[in-house]
């Protein structure tokens, strides 16, 4: 038995998925372009009530990619696609991978320094984005080697009666662009492909670098990940091999952003590059999102924890029909076992005849690499690892593996795994490390463990783990607990500073609709905590918040309520400074 196998125990239970694919060797555009000959006249996407064809979508992605040319877009060149999920952003993914150039994908929502940051880091020559962001642009236009700005509009992509009723509603919100600006406005860019006659069409090798996303990484700050065609074609294939269940046609509700390595990868390319139906939403509500799952009786639903628990707080989802699911994924962030439990709970009422499957992965492998098998179930625990795809427990930093059951490091190796950290070779030397199994190891900076059947279970970042009087607390686990109380709808887990502790337990609640704030509910929740927590573990301190900060791709954002907590002390000790001096 070689190396690797012997570390596998998860082989003998994946049922229908096999254990080893082969993968396509040719670009994203190619793996899409494929699809649409087989299927030219099924629906690639739906918005906003337009459907297209994979017909038409290649068409526009192909006269995207004449006009790319035209204003120079050359081989290796960074694009920035600042937009929501809409079909302008689709056919630009899709042209810049096959004029062989390299898609930089980010928020349009984030700030003008964080937009400046993005196209600098990446060297972006081109940036595509929505008339409503252009003026954060235009501001920041002059310090970066920005040339082309190319402007486009959701009214361009919309039918007429939509389009009269957005220019009535949303469109009259938008700040109106100069008419002598220095951009290019989509449908002129697009008239633009007219004039290329020369070959606009690159080919790229599997392992060249085709996107980039960026992320914390493993120590928080921002950085560039860089993937390849390979990466993100690798993952397209798993996603189907682990779900036996789709076919051709079936529709994904895509509403995590395309900024993000679970929207770009999941909801989009390995529903693209199938057959699937991405049904696309430019802008998340609850209420939408509900809506959408029913109006076109979706197959598949991906999302975060806080999207699963927004639907629960919706009042008008009693006659909701979700028979049509065939699948619904949590990732992005931890599923507590309550949680998933009141989630399947909904799911079951409303007429599904499925559970939620929590699956995990990093951005520095484009997403998910690891996922609840549909046929197999344990509490907990964040599933078994996709084809091709290893994980492995080590102490910490190390390369030492821990024996069945025992808490470590979670590594992973596979073909998703990313090329590099753009313009940071030391810390992608850190991060990806070559063991003497010949495999590249990521090291995520997450703690784990894995049992004898080879089911991973997910115990928090290492990062974020709180050291109080000498004893490890992981925030997740205390969540959860703190999630089952019958008058708690969600909570956040934080260590502040404590001159004896070093740390002491911070917790943020929201109580559910109807229970009040008071000091009784907060004893009641000290109680319960005192029945299931350590004593060490314990909450100190117990805040009530009407609701909890989100990330932009809506993740708890313990590190915002971690600032707030920083702000609040220095406060503090300057107003005890100043008392002293009176």
């Amino acid at each position: 038995m070689s190396e690797i196998t012997a570390k596998t125990p998860w082989i003998a239970n994946l049922g229908e998925v096999p254990a080893h694919l082969e993968y396509f060797q040719g670009s994203m555009c190619e793996a899409v372009q494929g699809i649409a000959e087989q299927y030219p006249n099924n629906i690639a996407f739906d918005f906003m009530g337009k459907s297209t064809t994979y017909r038409e979508l290649v068409r526009s992605i192909e006269r995207c990619a004449r006009s790319l040319k035209t204003i120079g877009i050359r081989e290796g060149d960074r694009v920035t696609i600042a937009m929501p999920n809409c079909p302008q952003a689709i056919y630009l993914f899709y042209a810049v991978n096959l004029v062989g150039a390299i898609a930089n994908m980010v928020h349009p929502l984030s700030s003008e320094k964080e937009l400046e940051f993005y196209i600098n880091e990446s060297g972006s020559v081109t940036v595509v984005t929505l008339d409503q962001f252009y003026h954060k642009f235009e501001a920041i236009r002059e310090n970066t080697g920005v040339v082309n700005i190319i402007i486009a509009s959701i009214k361009d992509a919309l039918s007429r009666p939509v389009r009269a009723g957005y220019m009535l509603t949303e469109g009259r919100k938008i700040k109106k662009i100069p008419e002598d600006a220095p951009v290019i406005r989509w449908n002129e860019f697009m008239r633009l492909g007219k004039a290329c006659f020369w070959n606009y069409k690159v080919s790229r090798k599997a392992d060249d670098p085709a996107v980039i996303l960026y992320s914390g990484g493993t120590t928080g700050t921002t950085k560039g990940i860089v993937l390849t065609n390979m990466n993100f074609n690798a993952l397209k294939q798993q996603i189907v091999a682990t779900n036996p269940m789709f076919r051709p046609g079936d529709k994904m509700l895509a509403a995590m952003p395309l900024f993000h390595g679970f929207g770009l990868g999941v909801c989009i390319h390995s529903m693209l590059a199938n057959g699937g139906r991405c049904v696309l939403v430019p802008r998340f509500t609850a209420e939408s999102y509900a809506k959408l799952i029913t109006k076109y009786k979706c197959n598949f639903i991906a999302g975060v924890p806080t999207l699963y628990e927004a639907l629960l707080r919706l009042p008008k989802m009693d006659k909701a029909d979700f028979s049509s699911l065939k699948g619904v994924f949590s990732g992005g962030d931890s599923l507590s076992v309550e949680l998933k439990k009141k989630f399947d709970k909904f799911l079951y009422d409303h007429k599904a005849t499925i559970q939620v499957r929590e699956g995990y992965g990093t951005t520095e492998t484009v997403t998910a690499c690891c996922l609840t098998p549909s046929h197999m179930f344990k509490e907990g625990s964040i599933g078994l690892p996709f084809p091709d795809t290893y994980i492995k427990i080590v102490k910490p930093g190390t390369d030492e593996e821990l024996p069945y059951g025992e808490e470590g490091e979670i590594l992973l190796a596979g073909p998703t795994v990313m090329k590099e950290y753009l313009h940071h070779p030391e810390e992608t030397a850190q991060t990806l490390r070559r063991h003497a199994d010949g495999l590249t190891w990521v090291y995520t900076g997450d703690l784990g463990t894995m049992d004898d059947e080879g089911f991973i279970y997910f115990r928090g970042r290492s990062k974020r783990m709180i050291i109080t009087s000498g004893y490890n607390v992981y925030p997740a686990q205390l969540e959860n607990i703190l999630d089952a109380h019958e008058k708690i709808h969600m909570s956040c887990v934080i260590g502040v500073p404590d001159d004896y502790r070093m740390q002491r337990v911070k917790a943020f609640v929201m109580l559910k609709p109807g229970v009040p704030p008071t000091e009784e509910t907060r004893e009641d929740i000290l109680a319960y905590c005192r029945k299931h927590i350590a004593k060490y573990a314990m909450p100190r301190e117990i805040e009530f918040r009407s609701e909890l900060p989100k990330t932009l791709v809506g993740k708890v954002a313990y590190r915002v309520l971690e600032e707030e907590e920083a702000e609040k002390r220095a406060q503090q000790a300057q107003q005890a400074e100043e008392a002293e001096k009176e």
